[in-house]
């Protein structure tokens, strides 16, 4: 096998190049050719500077997450950083295309450190549920403002090149295209210069005033919402401004020890590998995708302008048609103000916003425009006439070949394919809103969808940068099918004797960014009733139906764009409870006969997930989800369900799925129609196995 690490010396200056495709992971036999290249080097007695770069499209972009779980492999990370940092010599690190995790750890382990214009340096370890173990929280407060250390360590979001700079991260930006070049140069001056070895640990550490520690320790716990992980980070920083470098080090390795063994740390892991295993689909078999360049996209609404610009960001040509000049100007003006805002971000140059604006988007009447796409989304009221008018004349003006997309949220997608004479060319795309800036897709295959098509569809989203995820054909598809019984769920706790402010205080102690009646407000209570005025007619007679949502909607009270839903909303005040609301509440118990009692925060959490975990399970039952992973990608990337938790269904493992079916047939007794075992759920619980054992 040929060595991913290669030794060159040329004039007193040592090379040590890796290429270790696709990212240079930091893998056993990297750690190893890196240890023996430096030990070569110096023994060689003539080298006066070391260089370490990499070769493809980045510097080690960390940990090789193969190794994950597995028994530590000599030579540890952390070890091979301090035998760098303990180089005689100056240690340059040579950073481009990405410089993450451990990757930047080894850079920090280095002397100097010099960039490419364009790399991303960060630590992102919080997000998997760790910290940087291999002294990244002793190294980097050392060189940079301890602020700025706390921040990029407990955040993790990575920082550009010339941020890094300016930090004192790096000591220059390369010039020129070949970063390597520039590292051997600059090491070469270092030698001219006289200049010996700077090892971070031998710096002074920046501090914190105790009043600014306490203000990021308090903005990093609301941040957190109940992971632990940024507040174990900003503890190691802590320990890097108190204690001796050799001390600070062991510090950090007990406390990323401590984390890599918590159950937080498991889910988030968990959540990392499922996302990167939905798109993995059996039935795709090396499928090649059809070539995207230009959609077209129907209707300009807050859904469809989002979809437009979601497209456009990723470089696309976009047309989009709404049904009058008025309209179309309108959604013309709602996609250039979502560019601006991605420019005041930060994430676009105004320059970009305008030549996207100029040379990529136009918007139209005529359905005729979309002749020449590749793609054309239709994002119109979900109302199963108007998406089948819509899908008729698309077939009339479309060329052949082009794919045919719904937005659907819950509509039959083979009956909107029938209304064409090309069936296999029809998919669903649901996106979620705001399209632009949430990264589920649900990808909704139906019969006769062609499998390039499926293809095609996982391959955008990848464009698009959204995590996509494969759906059968079911009312509400994964993620709307599973809400709408756990908001029955819900909706019965409150008939039971839950106030609704209280369902809400519960479930984000529980680690949800909102509760289910703030998020209705938001997204508009008006959708929900539109949708169960829809399924009436099918609605079973032994099914215990809450009104109170409808009675709100009757008086014209839809969330926050009416100032009232169940909360009252007023310019510049947090939204507080409407009485009005626990008084509609009330005279719907009486009615219904209902002596309410108190359900406390446990009971709470308890009711909303088993119902959760139990549709999810009917989901993966039935085929409309393929694995379990699927949910939990579906949850976490739609529906606000808490990162560090890991998805519903592995959620249920944690905790054991005999308990999720005891729960469930305990409320069973209360209400037989709403609280059905899923017989998936049940077969596991009898066998002793869990959800994981289906995702393999």
């Amino acid at each position: 096998m040929e060595s991913k690490v290669k030794l060159t010396v040329d004039g007193g200056v040592a090379v040590v190049r890796v290429d270790n495709p696709p990212v240079n992971a930091l893998s056993q036999a990297v750690r190893a050719g890196l240890r023996a290249s430096l030990r070569a080097a110096l023994d060689s007695g003539d080298v006066k500077a070391v260089v370490i770069c990499c070769a493809g499209r980045g510097f080690f972009a960390g940990a090789d997450i193969r190794e994950f779980g597995q028994p530590p492999k000599a030579p540890a990370l952390p070890d091979l950083i301090n035998e760098i940092e303990a180089v005689p010599v100056p240690v340059v690190a040579v950073m481009h295309g990405s410089a993450l995790g451990g990757g930047l750890e080894v850079a920090l382990g280095a002397h100097y450190r010099i960039a490419a214009p364009g790399t991303r340096l960060g630590l992102p370890e919080v997000s998997l549920g760790l910290l940087p173990g291999a002294g990244g929280t002793q190294r980097l407060p050392r060189l940079v403002p301890a602020a700025d250390a706390a921040r990029m360590i407990t955040g993790g979001k990575p920082v550009d090149a010339e941020t890094a700079l300016s930090l004192g991260l790096i000591d220059r930006i390369a010039d020129g295209d070949d970063a390597c070049a520039a590292g051997i140069a600059f090491a070469r001056e270092l030698i001219a210069g006289g200049k010996g070895p700077r090892p971070a640990g031998s710096l002074a550490c920046n501090r914190l005033e105790p009043a600014e520690l306490e203000a990021i320790r308090a903005q990093t716990a609301k941040a957190a919402r109940g992971a632990i992980a940024p507040l174990k980070c900003l503890e190691a920083v802590e320990a890097a401004m108190t204690l001796p470098f050799a001390d600070g080090l062991k510090r950090e390795r007990a406390v990323f020890q401590e984390l890599m063994e918590s159950d937080q740390s498991k889910a988030l892991i968990h959540a990392f590998f499922a996302e990167r295993q939905a798109g993995k689909l059996p039935e795709l078999g090396g499928t090649e995708p059809r070539a995207i360049s230009r959609i077209g996209v129907v209707g300009g609404g807050t859904m469809g302008a989002g979809i437009a610009v979601s497209a456009l960001l990723s470089g696309l040509e976009v047309t989009l048609a709404e049904r009058d000049d008025a309209a179309a100007a309108k959604a013309a003006a709602s996609a250039a103000k979502m560019l601006e805002s991605a420019v005041k971000r930060g994430k676009l140059a105004a320059e970009r916003r305008e030549a996207i604006l100029a040379e990529s988007f136009r918007t139209t009447t005529r359905f005729e425009d979309f002749a020449q796409a590749d793609l054309v989304i239709e994002a119109v009221f979900e109302s199963m006439d108007v998406k089948k008018d819509v899908f008729t004349r698309l077939d009339r003006v479309c060329k052949p070949g082009v794919i045919l997309a719904s937005n659907t949220s819950y509509l039959d997608l083979n009956a909107i394919a029938a209304m064409t004479s090309r069936p296999q060319d029809v998919i669903g795309l649901h996106f979620f809103s705001p399209a632009h800036v949430m990264r589920l897709l649900e990808v909704v295959v139906g019969a006769k969808t062609a499998p390039d098509v499926v293809a095609t569809g996982f391959a955008l989203a990848k464009r698009l940068n959204k995590v996509a995820v494969r759906a059968g054909i079911c009312d509400g598809f994964i993620g709307n099918r599973i809400l709408s019984h756990y908001g029955k769920a819900v909706y019965g706790m409150v008939l039971a004797g839950a106030s609704p402010y209280a369902v809400d205080r519960a479930l984000t102690g529980f680690g949800l960014a909102m509760g289910p009646f703030a998020v209705g407000d938001l997204a508009g209570l008006d959708i929900g009733w539109a949708n169960r005025k829809r399924l009436a007619p099918e609605r079973d007679p032994r099914e215990t139906y809450p009104e109170f949502a409808d009675r709100l909607c009757e008086l014209g009270r839809f969330g926050r764009k009416t100032g009232r839903g169940f909360y009252i909303y007023e310019d510049g005040a947090a939204p507080r409870p409407d009485p009005e609301v626990e008084e509609i509440i009330e005279k719907e118990r009486a009615a219904k006969g209902i002596t309410p009692r108190s359900i406390g925060d446990a009971e709470i959490v308890s009711r909303y997930m088993a119902a959760m975990v139990n549709e999810a399970a009917r989901v993966v039952g039935d085929g409309i989800a393929l694995r379990p992973l699927d949910v939990d990608v579906t949850l976490l990337n739609g529906y606000g369900f808490p990162r560090w938790r890991g998805g519903p269904m592995h959620y249920a493992d944690t905790v054991g799925l005999d308990k999720i079916l005891a729960d469930i047939c305990r409320y069973h007794e209360e209400d037989p129609f709403l609280w059905q075992p899923a017989p998936l759920l049940q077969r596991l619980a009898s066998e002793g196995r869990t959800f994981a054992s289906l995702n393999s």
